[in-house]
């Protein structure tokens, strides 16, 4: 496992840790990304996306639950569990096959405990006085050189 922690002063580092980990990204595998409500992950999200060039809104799925993009890299999947009742729905919305087709941004993944694989990366952020703190981890090969991906952001 590698860690990192970053202090990011505003909205654009944060999309800037967005765009920084979206250049390095697998084709397949499970981001979890944690924190309280208004801590910033939509935005990375929005970074994330913006960075692989998409150019169209960055809607939080808190009420579809999945947001789809097709991207150069491939396709990258952005769920919001925070409404999930039970983990097993899961299953119904057809995660084994999303798995299988790209790369899933996850907010909110403890509701999916025991459904939801285990993260290649985890992204924990919380505010600050001074804007938010990011915390990463990585348990996957993909992502195993953190400080050296994230140069450019710090």
């Amino acid at each position: 496992m590698t860690a990192t922690a970053l202090h990011l002063p505003d909205e654009a580092a944060t999309e800037s840790l967005g765009a920084a980990l979206q250049a390095k990204r697998p084709r397949h595998g499970c981001v979890h990304l944690t924190g309280d409500l208004g801590a910033g992950k939509t935005t990375l999200v929005r970074g994330f996306l913006r960075g692989a060039g998409h150019e169209g809104a960055v809607r939080s799925p808190t009420y579809t639950l999945i947001e789809p993009y097709e991207l150069s890299g491939g396709a990258v999947f952005h769920l919001d569990l925070y409404r999930l009742s039970d983990p097993e729905e899961l299953e119904f919305i057809g995660l084994r096959e999303l798995l299988d087709a790209g790369l899933l941004l996850v907010e909110w993944p403890e509701r999916g405990e025991g459904v939801l694989p285990a993260p290649g990366l985890h992204v924990h952020l919380a505010l600050s006085d001074s804007g938010r703190m990011a915390h990463l981890e990585a348990f996957s090969g993909e992502w195993s050189d953190l400080r050296r991906m994230l140069d450019p952001v710090d």
